[in-house]
Parts: C-alpha cells; structure tokens; sequence
C-alpha cells in the first residue's frame, strides 16, 4: 500500500447531491482513520461537496476538525442531520412564506434559507478559518465563467471580485454551489451592493484595479456546470500543471461522487423530451475533459495527486464490492433525506474508494 507521507493537502469534493454527500463523508471518515485530516490545507468543493464542508464547519464551531473530532463529534452529526432533513422539500416549504414567492423562479434563494431554519446555518462567510483556505465554488450565467467564494473575496476573473464579503452568508454560498440549473436554478446577485476590482487584461500580474459591474444582476448556478469535480483552483486543464494557489508539494486529493453517464434508450422522439438526456452528454463531456486533465497530471507527477472515484472500475467488478458500488453508482442524484441504511451503506462505500483511491488510479 502506497500511504501518504505528512504532507500538504489540497482536497476537492465533486457534486453529486445527497449521494456525494454521503459519499465523501466516507471519505473523509478514512482520511480521518489515516489521521490525515490535520494535513489539509486548501479544500475546493462543488454543489453537494460545498454542503457537505458547510456542514462540517458549522457543526465544529467554524473550525476545521481534527481527525478524532471528525470521527467521534463531527460525523455522529453529520449522519444525523442528513436523515432528519431532506432540503430538496425543505426549499419548497419556503415557498409558503410570502416574502419567498419573489424567488419562485431562482430557487437557489429558497436553498439558501431552507439550510438558514432547517441546518441552522447562519455564520458567513468572514466567520470561516483562514486555514484550511476553502473555494466554495458556482457558474456565473453570464460570464460562463467560475465564481467563487472564500472568506475574504467573492467574483470570478472576468467580472471581477469583491472584498465586501463580511456579511455575506454562508448558506448563500452554500446554495450557490448547489443549484443546478433544472432542479433549482440560479440565486439572483445585486452587483451593485459590492465594490468590485478585476485586472486589466487577463493574466495580467498587475495589480487589481476598480471596476464598474457590467451587469446589475448576476445569476450564480451550480459550480458543477463549470467544473464538477472541483479541480479548477489547483490544476491548469490547457497546461496540466499545478497553479501557483498551492506549492509545488502539495498533494492533491479529488473525492469524485459524480455518476457515469449509463447507455439510454430515447423512448420518445420529441426533442423537448431529450433535452435532458442531453443536458447529461454535456456535463458528462465536461467532466470528462477535467478528468483527463488530472489524469495527465497523475502520470507526469507520480505521487502528487490521488483520485477517489464512486464508479472505480476494480470496484465495480470484484464480487466483494461489487453490489456497494452498482448501488452507490446508481443513487440518484437529489437532495432528499435518505434511509440509516442507505446512509451508512454509501458512507462505507465511501470508505472503501477512498481505501482504493489512496493506493494508487482506479
């Protein structure tokens, strides 16, 4: 067995709703057991990553938890809060507040509350801990591009950041990350309520200067449209190296929930009926093209990056595991609260991928 010797750790969490959800908290249960979580120094998160690493803060007092918090505090919490609380029909309560109904069609908003009352998640995003630095990251509708959020600034590189994040809420950030574009929508940001600086040309090394927002309102989907495993922040897809956010020995660890895309027969031959099943291709491709890219990056740099995949291949096809991982693989991808049994089931299967992912590709 390959171990991870006592080195910095850049940890990304994919999307995945509820089933990512579960599934990294397996993870992290045997990064925990590997007395690794100490090591952690960068973590990016997409969607049910982002909730889930909300989740963890708050229920630690917006600190992140050693290995034996994390096993003995943190996860006993975790298991709790995830089968008592389904936040996919805990959104649409909001809808019977009146003051709600303006957020009918960007639903995120509603995301945003539902884990306010139900999650009691009131911190923001300046009450996070400097270290381990966390990018909870979205899609800006119209840039195309990522935004994200950490403690001390919002933005994305062609629209600009803001340093005006003091009070801005956790749980907005968090729903951001979450809203995916059929199940939620996006949350509605007023630029104007920022002061917002970006540099003049792009990679220019200088510095930031003011900038007048170019729209009044922004719309911030699901970081997963744009790079659902989280990788963004640590690796340049064009070059496959490592970006300058974290040194050259910093490991990278990828927690990957996402689901294969499965052989579909088109049952109907209206096209407003595929466009799901094509929604599906889309992200699937984009995934894929970020998979690659650590990939490359993992064959180049031997020892600098381990990948924790759902669909690992020798789990799927070894008798053992081999039921867990059909049936983890297959969960579908909501945030409903679920059965004790499919919790602990998933969470172990987490376990397991993050046993595999740590010694060596799937």
């Amino acid at each position: 067995m390959i171990e991870i010797t006592k080195q910095p750790l850049a940890l990304s969490l994919s999307g995945g709703g509820i089933r990512a959800m579960m599934f990294h908290m397996g993870a992290l249960r045997e990064l925990a057991n590997r007395h690794m979580l100490e090591q952690i120094t960068h973590i990016s998160t997409v969607s049910g990553g982002s909730l889930l690493i909300g989740l963890v803060f708050h229920m630690n007092n917006m600190r992140w938890p050693t290995s034996e918090e994390y096993l003995s505090i943190v996860l006993p919490k975790l298991k709790l809060a995830l089968c008592e609380k389904s936040m996919q029909w805990g959104a649409l309560r909001q809808l019977g507040k009146t003051r709600n109904w303006r957020f009918i069609f960007s639903r995120a908003n509603l995301l945003a509350a539902c884990l306010v009352q139900e999650w009691g998640i009131t911190e923001t995003l300046s009450d996070l801990p400097q270290s381990p630095e966390w990018a909870i990251n979205g899609t800006t509708a119209e840039t195309g591009k990522r935004f994200r959020f950490k403690r001390d600034n919002m933005g994305d590189y062609v629209f600009g950041y803001s340093a005006d994040v003091a009070d801005f809420r956790l749980a907005d950030a968090m729903a951001v990350s979450a809203a995916f574009p059929i199940g939620f929508g996006p949350l509605a940001l007023d630029s104007s309520m920022y002061r917002w600086r970006k540099q003049e040309k792009w990679q220019d090394d200088g510095p930031m200067v003011e900038h007048t927002p170019e729209y009044l309102r922004l719309h911030l989907y699901d970081g997963g449209v744009y790079d659902n495993l989280g990788i963004e922040p640590y690796l340049d897809v064009g070059t496959g190296k490592k970006k300058n956010s974290i040194s050259l020995n910093t490991r990278i660890l990828v927690l990957d929930a996402g689901a294969p895309l499965v052989k579909k027969e088109l049952t109907s031959n209206w096209h407003i009926l595929q466009l799901t099943r094509l929604s599906d291709i889309v992200t699937d491709q984009t995934r894929a093209l970020r998979v690659r890219c650590l990939y490359r990056f993992m064959n180049e740099n031997q020892g600098q990056a381990n990948y924790i995949y759902i669909a690992n291949p020798k789990l799927l096809e070894s008798g053992e595991s081999k039921e867990s991982a059909k049936f983890a693989v297959a969960y579908p991808t909501s945030l409903k609260c679920p059965t004790q049994e499919i919790l602990e089931k998933l969470v172990a299967f987490g376990e397991c991928c993050a046993v595999a992912g740590l010694q060596g590709n799937p």
